[in-house]
């Protein structure tokens, strides 16, 4: 069992910059593959960035060259640095682990980009 908890978000004008982080609970952290995912009212939620267990990311198109994501194993945290922001990427971002058959999800945090 994992339990994930985001933090970070906030308003922010458009070119601003975030660091949402996503605290994690529970046993062999190192071994999931973690994700943030977004999602932005009447749409569906989408996948913004992944990293596996082994260290490798990955983006979506919208966001690479922007965002970067990163983890700290020992303190079981996964880290989504957004950068150079845009009214588009307003949306509730998700925390998200994964092995094997087993997906869980954080509550999410609020990401707002306005002037």
């Amino acid at each position: 069992q994992v339990q994930l908890v985001e933090s970070g978000g906030g308003l922010v004008q458009p070119g601003g910059s975030l660091k949402l982080s996503c605290a994690a609970s529970g046993s062999f952290f190192s071994i999931y593959a973690m994700s943030w995912y977004r999602q932005a009212p009447g749409k569906q939620r989408e996948l913004v960035a992944s990293l596996t267990s082994a260290g490798t990311p990955s983006f979506a198109d919208s966001v690479k060259g922007r965002f970067t994501i990163s983890r700290d194993n020992a303190k079981k945290m996964v880290y989504l640095q957004v950068n150079s922001l845009k009214p588009e990427d307003t949306a509730v971002y998700y925390c998200k682990a994964t092995r094997g058959g087993y997906t869980y999800w954080g509550q999410g945090t609020q990401v707002t980009v306005s002037s």
